[in-house]
C-alpha cells in the first residue's frame, strides 16, 4: 500500500535536505565577514527558518484534514505566530554575549525568501495538483442549500 503524503509535508521534505548546507554557508559567510560570533548568529537564523518551515508544514497538513477554514486559519494565523516566535527567539538570544541580532536578521530574511521561492517552484511544477478538498460535513449530508 502506498502512503500519499500531504502536499505541505511533501514540500517540507523536499526543502529539508537544503537546511544543513544553508546553515554551513551562513556560518562560513558570517565568520568570514565579521568573525565566528556573527557566523553562529547567522547559522542560528537559518536553523530557525528551517525548523519554522517544518512546523508550518505539520500544522497546515493537520488543519487541512479538518476543513478548508481550518487550513486558511492555520496559514494566516500561523504566519503571524511563527514570525512572533522568530522575534521572540531573537530577543531571547540577544541576552547572550556572542549573539548578533543583525547577522541573525540578515540570515533569516534571505533564508525565508529562498524557501518561499523554492516552494513556489515546487507548486509551479505541479506539487499538490492532485489535492482534493472534501466538502464540509453538512454539505456531504445534503443539509446545505446550493
Amino acid at each position: 500500500m502506498t502512503t500519499v503524503l500531504e502536499p505541505e509535508v511533501l514540500m517540507a521534505r523536499r526543502v529539508a535536505p537544503y537546511g544543513p548546507p544553508a546553515m554551513a554557508l551562513a556560518l562560513l559567510v558570517g565568520a568570514v565577514a565579521a568573525g565566528w560570533e556573527v557566523g553562529w548568529s547567522a547559522l542560528i537564523g537559518v536553523a530557525v527558518v528551517w525548523a519554522n518551515t517544518s512546523v508550518s508544514a505539520v500544522v497546515q497538513a493537520r488543519a487541512a484534514r479538518i476543513s478548508l477554514t481550518a487550513l486558511s486559519a492555520a496559514v494566516m494565523g500561523g504566519f503571524v505566530v511563527r514570525m512572533g516566535v522568530i522575534v521572540a527567539i531573537m530577543a531571547g538570544l540577544n541576552q547572550l554575549d556572542f549573539f548578533s541580532p543583525l547577522a541573525f536578521g540578515l540570515a533569516v530574511v534571505p533564508a525565508t525568501l529562498a524557501i518561499l521561492a523554492f516552494e513556489m517552484r515546487l507548486l509551479a511544477g505541479g506539487l499538490g495538483q492532485d489535492l482534493q478538498i472534501p466538502p464540509p460535513p453538512a454539505a456531504a449530508r445534503g443539509k446545505l442549500a446550493p
